[in-house]
């Protein structure tokens, strides 16, 4: 127990360094490009802002005169107390209300549609292997790779044609329907369910042959190992030698994948975003580039960098349980 503590805190103490690296990289980057926040906003009112003006919208976006080391610890200080600054776009709101806004509706789209896919993959790979030559592994792993070897953004954009335009079953843009108030009420959760149902169904697509074909040729090497071939001569039933020897072994390469994918969530799925119109987070950072919101970039940067950091830290607690051998 006390080395599985100690190879957890060693490994948060990396993902810590590389964290503080991400913060600082994000805090100098936008500072040696040329212009700020405030000239941009300058140029939107065509010059008709005074001096005192600018002064107090740099002050506000917290671009002084003071020393780059003073800037780096005001910086530091207004990050761990949630504070990222003002949205350029979206003056006056705070990059962190704008940036929650966003998280929720890419959660909800991006992260359903990862946990269905890894779900359904891993377990259609693991029959697939269990009863290699048959109908489910004779079928679906070519079928699968058929269809994740199409660009994802042409196999999105026709079924938002057929479906959406063609046939109509599906709304064309954005995350609920017009009219609807957002709360816990029943036409705003149905509304919103079907509005993401076509593009979580493209990215579910996309995303399940990989799943499968990974879990099966994985799987496919493990049931040849010794120790199967033991648990079947004790008598085991096959159902237990499935799923607690095989399919628990196998699983951890994809465990890995899927910690990396989790974290990348939280960053929003970008063509799926853009073509759907969907409000998440990757939708958030296309108009932040349009509009050259600095301090908007700059939070969805860190959002995703923190993300994908976390999420591989849960993937080492999860890797320690399921694998002895990382114990020791």
């Amino acid at each position: 127990m006390n080395r599985s503590i100690e190879y957890l805190l060693r490994r948060l103490g990396f993902y810590a360094l590389a964290a503080w690296v991400a913060i600082t990289l994000n805090f100098l980057i936008p500072r040696m490009m040329p212009g700020d926040p405030a000239q941009i906003m300058f140029a939107r009112f065509k010059g008709e802002m005074s001096p005192s003006a600018i002064a107090a919208l740099r002050e506000t976006f917290g671009i002084t005169d003071a020393p780059i080391w003073q800037q780096y610890f005001t910086y530091l200080r207004h990050l761990l107390s949630g504070d990222m600054g003002v949205s350029v776009s979206n003056f006056p709101e705070p990059v962190v209300s704008v940036i929650a806004t966003g998280l929720s509706w890419s959660i909800f789209l991006a992260g359903s549609a990862l946990i269905i896919s890894f779900i359904l993959g891993t377990s259609l790979g693991a029959l697939a292997a269990w009863r290699r030559g048959g109908l489910l592994d004779s079928i679906a792993p070519p079928l699968l790779a058929l269809l994740g070897a199409f660009p994802y953004f042409w196999m999105a954009m026709l079924a938002l044609f057929i479906f959406g335009f063609g046939l109509g079953w599906f709304p064309l843009w954005h995350a609920y329907p017009e009219g609807t108030s957002p709360g816990l009420n029943l036409p705003f959760i149905l509304g919103a369910f079907y509005h993401a149902a076509l593009p979580a169904a493209t990215m579910i697509i996309a995303s399940l042959g990989g799943w499968m074909l990974a879990m099966r040729n994985t799987m496919v090497g493990i049931l040849g190992s010794d120790y199967i071939t033991y648990a079947r001569a004790r008598g085991l039933a096959p159902r237990r030698v499935l799923i607690r020897y095989a399919a628990r072994n196998a699983l951890l390469p994809n465990i890995t994948g899927f910690g990396m994918a989790l974290g990348f969530v939280l960053g929003g799925a970008l063509l799926t975003e853009i073509i759907f119109s969907y409000p998440g987070q990757g939708y958030l950072l296309i108009q932040a580039v349009r509009a050259q919101d600095y301090p908007l970039m700059q939070g969805l940067f860190l959002t995703i960098t923190l993300a994908v950091l976390g999420a591989n830290w849960l993937v080492d607690i999860v890797t320690l349980m399921l694998d002895p051998r990382t114990r020791r």
